[in-house]
């Protein structure tokens, strides 16, 4: 399999996709039986919202060795770590994964996804078109500082946990506790369910 067998030529994720990601995978597709459960949230402040969480779900979706099983609903938020009224609103949701990809090699895919629509790394907290945040993988506790797992803020973040909890109330944020008692142990001040807009489970 190459890179460009993934989609299209048109499709603006395949180029960043790494040849190591897909050799990664394709070993993983012939070798793993048993996928991992991942979760991974999603976050927009800049362009078109709604259509850039929607064409990141897809690119996850399209990556071998990836399958999108629950997508939340959408929820605005007021930015992170900023001055009220310093940024757009951001849209956020969280989707859930099964996954043969090595954590490593999910953490390189979603970097490209973001690459794919202009993310810039180059203000913390700043405005981004696309934030692609691995929150959970399986059970792993880990420090290591390229993929801390669970994400360090997850547990206290309610754009994180309120989605979560709708599409899994059962879940639980590994070391950490319940989704349920985590979420209802922060604020939702500036975290609001947009129920007029939906995101897709790909098909």
């Amino acid at each position: 399999m190459t890179a460009s067998s993934l989609r299209g030529p048109s499709d603006p994720t395949v180029q960043p996709v790494p040849a190591s990601v897909v050799e990664q995978v394709d070993a993983a597709d012939t070798t793993l039986s048993n996928p991992k459960r991942a979760v991974v949230a999603l976050g927009s402040n800049l362009g078109n919202r709604l259509e850039t969480l929607q064409g990141a779900i897809d690119a996850l979706e399209d990556t071998p060795g990836v399958r999108i099983k629950a997508v939340s609903p959408v929820y605005e938020t007021e930015p992170w770590g900023v001055e009220p009224g310093s940024q757009p609103t951001y849209y956020n949701a969280v989707v859930v994964l099964k996954t043969t990809l090595p954590p490593s090699s999910l953490l390189e895919r979603a970097h490209a996804v973001e690459e794919a629509f202009n993310r810039v790394r180059d203000e913390r907290w700043g405005p981004r078109t696309l934030d692609v945040d691995i929150v959970a993988y399986a059970d792993v506790v880990s420090d290591d500082p390229q993929l801390t797992l669970p994400h360090p803020r997850a547990h206290e973040r309610a754009f994180v946990l309120a989605p979560w909890f709708d599409i899994d109330p059962e879940a639980l944020v590994p070391g950490r506790g319940t989704v349920a008692e985590l979420l209802a142990a922060v604020t939702r001040h500036g975290v609001e369910a947009r129920g007029d807009l939906e995101l897709r489970l790909p098909e």
